[in-house]
């Protein structure tokens, strides 16, 4: 989130960091709101919670020149007097990471924690494992990680036009790699939320295992898009599952963990529609036994999710509407509003343009659509699939990561947004975020060799639509 005035009325100038900065907690305040006075004589910063100490500190390194977060620089700096009374719109202020379909390493997750923190988001969403590659060493099943992380090439653009760069790819994180990727972001009050997409998204499991599908003996799929290779039912593939979900709960401290279950055909299972509910519904059951609580797409209020599971809305806006129906708390995502994989505007070189048209504005004007205590709030989702590298994911996110963060936190206007982000986009260059400029696409951008498809926003719909009917019902 950029800074704006809440509540400000300037009484000066400038004030240097020399000055006194005294912090406190403030039972009074929201948990995550604070109150930044600025005056000539120092600094006061009152928090509800650490939390809401965290937040103000970050409007406070917002409102300083762009040049103190270089690493290097020295003061003094200064800031404008003032005074800001905030505190966020929604408690969950997610940004979903897939480093399924293309791996990243730690030092970049890291970094990509740490811009998240500095707009004021508090959730990442870790998509772990999917069909074109598995990124976490679980005990016992050492394969996951030498066969189901590496696959032996990957596709450039659109499945449609069937390229291939011929390049194996891989890589994934050790139990202590994301003790460190969860204690980093803990630091920076962001809970990090695994996922490990089942019984679906499990091609690269079940090459690794050919015992957890169903007959199915190949490799890690190379294409995007879903593959038919689902989990059977086994007793003993459920152990696996298990075994799964015991390590992240061993790993990662957030209430919920994300067993995906989206995009999951039948086909394997004769056409059986039940069996991905009751299969919900025993990894539920045993999420309970650890207190944790499941975490998934909304695919799985079909047939009924678990009472206390949450829900991670995306097929359009109706599914947030369909799980405050079924009595679910639910995360807003839809993708016509929130998927950052998709282009941002009609322009030749932007590189792979994918899905509909998602501008900045679009972003901006992102809503749950639902006023209901179960809303927790909202998430962008950055699918990897034409994203083989950090530099790639900024340029896809920033700034539109500045305007999700903005509405999640809100409220203000897409125009006073825009009069703010100019001088935030300096901030940016001084913390290397490769963003898209504002102007458009750099000719060095363009991704020729790895072409799109576009899509149309009222096809989009009509499709969205076709998918949620069994919720309509």
């Amino acid at each position: 989130m950029i800074p704006r005035p809440v509540s400000v009325s300037l009484s000066g100038d400038v004030l240097l960091s020399d000055g006194s900065f005294d912090q406190r907690l403030d039972p009074s305040l929201p948990p995550s709101g604070y109150i930044l006075d600025i005056s000539p004589s120092g600094i006061d910063l009152a928090g509800g919670s650490s939390s809401g100490i965290f937040y103000g500190t970050q409007t406070l390194r917002q409102l300083m020149p762009a040049a103190a977060l270089r690493s290097g620089a020295a003061g003094p700096w200064e800031v404008p007097c003032g005074r800001i009374v905030d505190s966020p719109r929604y408690e969950w202020r997610g940004v979903m990471l897939d480093v399924a379909r293309h791996y990243m390493p730690v030092a970049d997750v890291l970094r990509f924690i740490d811009l998240a923190a500095f707009h004021k988001l508090n959730v990442l969403h870790l998509h772990l494992t999917d069909d074109q590659g598995w990124r976490v060493e679980v005990p016992g099943w050492p394969r996951l990680t030498t066969v189901g992380s590496w696959r032996t090439s990957t596709m450039l653009g659109s499945r449609r036009h069937a390229l291939f760069d011929g390049r194996p790819h891989g890589g994934y994180y050790t139990a202590d790699d994301l003790r460190e990727i969860v204690a980093f972001a803990a630091a920076r009050h962001v809970t990090v939320v695994p996922e490990v997409d089942m019984p679906g998204h499990m091609q690269a499991a079940i090459a690794a295992y050919p015992s957890l599908g169903n007959g199915f003996e190949g490799p890690v799929r190379t294409s995007w898009g879903i593959s038919s290779h689902v989990l059977n039912m086994t007793p003993a593939t459920l152990d696996f599952c298990r075994a799964v979900l015991d390590h992240l709960c061993d790993i990662f401290p957030s209430p919920l963990i994300g067993i995906g279950g989206d995009e999951c055909p039948v086909e394997e299972w004769g056409g059986d529609t039940t069996v991905q509910p009751r299969f919900t519904a025993q990894m539920a059951l045993f999420l309970a036994t650890r207190g944790r609580r499941v975490f998934g797409w909304d695919e799985i209020l079909a047939g009924g999710a678990p009472p206390d599971a949450v829900i991670a809305a995306w097929r359009g806006p109706f599914p947030t509407a369909a799980a405050v129906a079924a009595g679910h708390q639910v995360v807003a995502c839809p993708d016509i509003s929130t998927y950052l994989d998709y282009r941002q505007s009609d322009d030749p070189l932007e590189p792979t343009p994918v899905g509909t048209l998602l501008t900045l504005a679009d972003v901006y004007a992102f809503t749950p659509g639902v006023d209901s205590d179960l809303v927790l709030g909202g998430q962008a989702n950055i699918w990897t699939e034409h994203m083989e590298s950090a530099r790639r994911v900024d340029y896809m996110a920033y700034p539109r990561l500045c305007a999700f963060a903005e509405a999640v936190w809100g409220p203000a206007t897409f125009e006073d947004f825009t009069t703010r982000l100019d001088p935030h986009l300096t901030r940016l260059d001084a913390l290397g975020v490769n963003y898209r400029p504002l102007t458009g696409p750099r000719p060095w951008d363009a991704r020729p060799d790895a072409p799109g498809n576009p899509r149309t926003l009222p096809d989009r719909l009509t499709e969205l639509a076709e998918m949620t009917a069994d919720l309509r019902r």
